[in-house]
This record gives C-alpha cells, structure tokens and sequence, in this order.
C-alpha cells in the first residue's frame, strides 16, 4: 500500500486526471459552489488549472509545480485552486480557453486561468515553468505578481475581468452577427481552393509542424471529390492517409494513431492515442477504401478498431478515453526499439530485413531509439536481400508479431479509463460504418454492445419524462449533466447503427435524443444548439460551439444527424432548422474552411440531392445481403438506407418504405431522389448502375 505524505479534496472524485493529483501539496478543489464559496468568503482570487490524463505537459507542470511543497505553499496561501478535467467539463474548458486566447492569442494544455471569486476571468497562460525558462516566467514569479495585484489593485483587476467577459459575449455566438446568405456549391468550391492552399504536397496533410491528421478536412476532400468528379482533392486526401499510415504517428505493431506528429514528415508522434482521433480516422480511412477500392485503407481502418477493441473497450462495451504519452516517466519509452532489441527477438538477418523495412538503424530516427516506421516498399527490400516477396512478408508478418508480444510484457502507459458519452458515440458511429461497408458481424456486436451500453447506463428520464444524458461513467458510476456534443455524437452514432443493423429501436433513440436537443439546447431567438442545456449550472456564459478542432462541434455534428432524419422520418422541420442555421453560417463556412470541416460536409448533405435507398427482403437471405453490400461498395456520401424484410414488416415511421413491394418474389432495390424513383431492381449489377447514376 503506498502511503502519501499528502492527501486533498481530489481524492474523493472519478476522473483519472484529478487522481493524478490527489497527493499533491496542493489544496485542490474540484470545480463547484465549494470553491467559490471559499474565494469569496476569504476574499482570495481562483487558480484555474485545466488539463486532462493523456497530457504529457500537464504533467510536467504537475511535477514541476505542484508537487514542489515550496511552489504549493504559494498556492494555497494566496489562492483557491482548481483543478478541472477538460474531458469531463468542456464547458469550463471553452469558456477559459477563449479567455486565455484572448490574453495571450494562443491556448492549450496544461492552462492556467486567474478569475475573480465569481469566476470572471483576468489573466493567464498555459504551462508555466518553475523557473525563468523556455522563454516564459517562471510560475512563482506569476504567482506572486498577480497575488500583489489583487491585493495592491483590486478595481484593477475588476476592471480587467469586466472587459474580458465582454469580448466572450460578444464573440460567443458566431450567428448572432451573421445574416442569412445564399447558399450555393460556390461555398464547397472556394472551401476547396482554401483548403489547397495549405495542403502540403509533399508529404501531406495541411502546415508544417506541428502536424495533425484533420479526419474532418480528409472527409469533406472526400465529399468534394464525389461532387466535382476531379482527381485533386481524391489525390489529397491518398497522399495524407498513405503517409500517415506509414509514419510515426501510426503504430506499426498495434494499430492506433498517436495525437499528433511534432514534425512535418508524420516521424515522430506526441505518443498519447485518443479515443476521437482514431473513431474519426476509422472512417476515413473506410471511406477511402470505397472511394478508391484499395484494400491499403480498408486494413488501416480494421487495424484501428482491433486496436481499440483490444485496448480501449471495457467489459461492459464502454469505450475509453484515451492513453497517456508517458510510460516509467518517459514520453514514448513503450513504442520505441533499438538494433540490439530487435536482434535479441528475430535473430540477425530477420532483424535486418525488418530494420530495412521499418527505419531501424544503430543512429536512430529519435533520440538515439527507433520509432518505426515504413521507408521502402516490400518489393525493395526482398531485392535488397536478394529474398522472394512471400518470404519478405513472413519475415515482417512474423516480425510484427514477435515485437508486439515482446512490448506486451512492457509497461504499458496509463490508461484514462472514463467512459465519455460524447467520444463513444464517435466509436459507435466508427464501428457500425466499418462494419456495414465489410458486412463485418464482430464490429457489428462491438457497435450494438456499446449502443445497448450506453443506453441502459448513460441515459435517465427527467421529471417531464424527457429523455436526458450523462457525460460520464467510472467505475460503475455514472455522472455529469450531458452536453450538446453528447446528444449530438451520440444521435450520430445511432443513425450509423441503424444503417448497419435496421433495428428499428437505434432510430427511435436518435429522435428521442434530437428531441431532447431542442427541447435543452436550441436557441429560438438565433438559431443553432448551445453548448449547455438550459437547465446546466450557470456559468459566466452560456458557450456555444461552432468549431470543428480535433472533435467536431457539436452544432456540426447535429446539423448532420438533422438533414438524415429529415429524409428518413419526412419530417421537414429538421430540414428547416439545419437550413436556418447553414445559412446563418454560409459566409463563415466559406472564408474559414480550416475551422468549419464538418460543418462544410453538412453543407454539402444539404446541397446535394441525397439518395433515398430502400431494400426489402429477409435481411438473412443472401440476395439482399448482395443489394446491402452493393450499396456498401460505394462511397455515397449523400444518402441514407433503409431496410425491411417485406412490406408487412415496415415500420410506419418511416416512409421511405411505405408501399414498397417485392418484385417478382425476390429481394428488391428501391432508389429515389429529389421526389423521384427509380425503376425497381433485383440485381446488383442493375442497382450498381441505378446508384452511379445521377
């Protein structure tokens, strides 16, 4: 039993990241009327800390900082501290990372926010060293000069919070300064043009360093290469998802992505893998399989979601949120090798063969290890020792292999176990596409376990009866007032399972929860969801979320699931609402594209003349199997797909299957679009030609 020398208030939470520091010196609050009522009675301002577990600089600040008993003292003498988890407050989060934006023009993690003790926020920064370093002030000179301020200049300080809670209200709400504009495929056309214009043609994805995947900027390249039929955003989005793959960033032996690569080449990762980058990336990589019919993304997509049932997946079908970058105090010390490791497990010319392959050489690629990556193709390093292409890929087949057994017995870096409403629904949808598009029965059980999770776990019924959500779930505990982001993503993910399923209950759901949208989030006066129900706790705003960053927003997300509902239940209102927003949004979309990704592909829904595809037959008869993956060969970006076994069985709700009967006995394809349908079909050669037609 490990004894500790200090013990404070975050011992009794749930989050990983505020166990972390539940043994600092530090007289941590959690976020609550606690803390304030503490700031306000003892007339001290409020140390915000925000971060989250899989944050390698959040940690170095917690052993820089506060576990130092000198920088602690300093602290809890002069003021309240709280520490948030991000992942679990996104609220706190948006509203202080705005601030802190505003202070210093950029933000991040770990963030250090100063407020007044009723939260208004004055000054700030993100990580702060423990001494004059890197260029920033060391953290107990910070201290002491805003502990000095708000005893020397409180109507200073007072002033300054006014004025900064001003510019949050005024830039909270992105639709209220906008007018409505005319939406055309102009919009899709000049998002493109911008997009090109930051792409990097050389080794791919968009900027320099540090570099990230963009899945959202990936997907609408994808949506704009089915609009115009041109070859330049296909060939993007190739060169992004090849490179990456074979990079760094990627995990050769586990499958998985890394956070992030801190160079342009995709070499070297920020090593912590999160839950929403590798959902989002799963269906990138599946969607360029079906654009391009390369089986290259197809396994990418399948070696990220073995990894996360492997890794990631509690026994009750929960997903978890992310892994850290750290193990034994090391960012990276589990994912990388030497020549003499590698030796001690294949022997010495397997090791060879292997080095060739993946960038293994006594130098190293980083800090005198080996991060591997792919560096020739196959066929060069079978001529290279003189070996046959079968023999090659033994060698490396068997070479993974070994490896990855061999890292097993390492330690593995900390898991952030809570389960987050929100990023499960990103898997879900990630796991019920994957397994539509494969016809794959084990995402498919992966998918309807995490959904039945989920449901049974995170939803509640509040006094009125409506259905409401929790944001997350620990240790068999589940908690939080639910965001919009989790009525959104989760209301996504249950369209995707119903494609995959056509269990008519994962569509009740999602409407039940878009219900609950409207009812808790939706703004009458300005249109668009804001990001707290009308019923959160009151904070110094009420935020909204328009930004597609490394998660969609959840505006972005709920437009999408509003214009597929609108087709598949004929209710047009849903239509109306995400056409009030787009248009609100029209010029913003165009001039920012970098920043409205997923709000662009909901655009794109809107613009287009989506394909209405119903398939009736027993959904266990081969020949309707045939018409569903015939449907699934494709990337249809535009369409929802409806199924019933016959057209007694139909569910009323949804009209796209009303009166449609089997044709001559035999499983039928019914096609639509724009008001107007096709001849039915029973073949898949005849329904292929019906859905690459316009």
């Amino acid at each position: 039993m490990t004894l500790h020398s200090h013990t404070n208030r975050l011992a009794h939470e749930t989050s990983p990241y505020l166990l972390q520091h539940a043994h600092n010196p530090v007289d941590w609050y959690a976020w609550g009327p606690e803390a304030f009522a503490a700031a306000e009675a003892q007339n001290k301002p409020i140390l915000l800390s925000i971060g989250y577990s899989a944050c390698h600089w959040c940690h170095v600040m917690e052993q820089e900082s506060f576990e130092n008993e000198a920088i602690a003292g300093l602290m809890n003498q002069d003021f309240i501290n709280i520490k948030v988890d991000r992942e679990e407050r996104p609220d706190v989060d948006a509203i202080y990372m705005s601030a802190v934006q505003m202070l210093t023009g950029q933000g991040g993690w770990p963030m250090t926010m100063f407020l007044t003790p009723q939260g208004k926020p004055f000054y700030g920064g993100t990580y702060y060293p423990p001494t004059d370093h890197y260029g920033r002030p060391g953290f107990p000179r910070v201290l002491a000069a805003v502990a000095e301020s708000w005893k020397e200049r409180p109507e200073e300080i007072e002033a300054m919070g006014r004025e900064l809670l001003a510019q949050l209200d005024e830039s909270n709400d992105l639709a209220r300064h906008l007018s409505d504009s005319l939406l055309t495929p102009t919009v899709l056309e000049n998002a493109f043009n911008s997009l090109s214009n930051q792409f990097d043609r050389q080794y791919g994805g968009f900027g320099s360093s540090p570099k990230f995947p963009q899945p959202a900027n990936l997907d609408f390249l994808l949506r704009f290469h089915a609009r115009s039929k041109r070859a330049e955003p296909l060939a993007m989005v190739e060169k992004t998802l090849h490179r990456m793959a074979l990079g760094g960033i990627y995990d050769q032996l586990g499958g998985g992505f890394h956070r992030y690569s801190v160079d342009q080449v995709w070499l070297v990762p920020h090593f912590e893998k999160m839950l929403y980058d590798n959902a989002q990336l799963a269906q990138t990589y599946i969607r360029c399989y079906q654009a391009t019919g390369k089986t290259f993304y197809r396994g990418v997509a399948e070696e990220i979601l073995e990894y996360v049932m492997r890794e990631m997946t509690s026994p009750e079908g929960g997903f978890f949120s992310a892994q850290d970058a750290d193990s034994e105090g090391e960012e990276g010390r589990f994912f990388v090798w030497t020549p003499a490791e590698v030796r001690a497990i294949l022997g010495e010319r397997d090791a060879e063969v292997f080095g060739a392959f993946f960038d293994i050489t006594l130098a190293g690629n980083w800090e005198g290890t080996n991060i591997l990556r792919v560096m020739q193709e196959a066929p060069q390093v079978a001529a290279q020792f003189g070996l046959s292409l079968d023999e090659t890929a033994h060698i490396l087949d068997t070479g993974r292999a070994r490896l990855f057994d061999e890292r097993e017995k390492r330690i593995k870096p900390h898991l952030d176990d809570k389960i987050l409403t929100a990023w499960n629904g990103l898997m879900l949808a990630a796991f019920a596409e994957v397994a539509a598009v494969l016809d794959s029965a084990t995402f498919r059980d992966v998918a309807l376990k995490n959904a039945s999770f989920l449901q049974r776990t995170m939803t509640t019924r509040d006094s009125s009866g409506s259905l409401r959500l929790l944001r997350t779930f620990r240790n068999g505990h589940a908690k939080l007032n639910a965001y919009l982001e989790d009525y959104a993503f989760f209301a996504d993910g249950l369209l995707h399972l119903y494609e995959a399923t056509f269990d008519f209950q994962w569509l009740t759901l999602a409407r039940e929860l878009t219900t609950s949208m409207f009812a808790y989030f939706w703004d009458e006066q300005n249109g668009g969801f804001f990001a707290t129900s009308s019923d959160h706790e009151t904070l110094i705003q009420r935020p909204k979320d328009w930004d597609d960053n490394a998660t969609p927003s959840g505006n972005s997300v709920a437009l999408d699931v509003l214009l597929r509902l609108a087709i598949l239940t004929g209710e047009n209102r849903y239509r109306d609402s995400a056409a009030r927003v787009l248009r609100r949004l029209g010029s913003t979309l165009e001039k920012h594209p970098y920043s409205f990704a997923r709000c662009l592909s909901a655009l794109d829904f809107y613009l287009s003349e989506p394909k209405e595809i119903a398939i009736i037959g027993d959904r266990s008869a081969e020949a309707t199997q045939t018409l569903l993956q015939t449907v699934y060969s494709l990337y249809l970006p535009n369409r929802v797909v409806v199924q019933s076994d016959g057209p007694d069985t139909a569910p009323p709700e949804i009209p796209l299957l009303a009166s449609r009967p089997l044709r001559d006995g035999k499983p039928t394809a019914y096609v639509c679009s724009n008001f107007t349908c096709k001849e039915p079909v029973t073949t898949a050669d005849s329904l292929l030609a019906q859905l690459k037609s316009k």
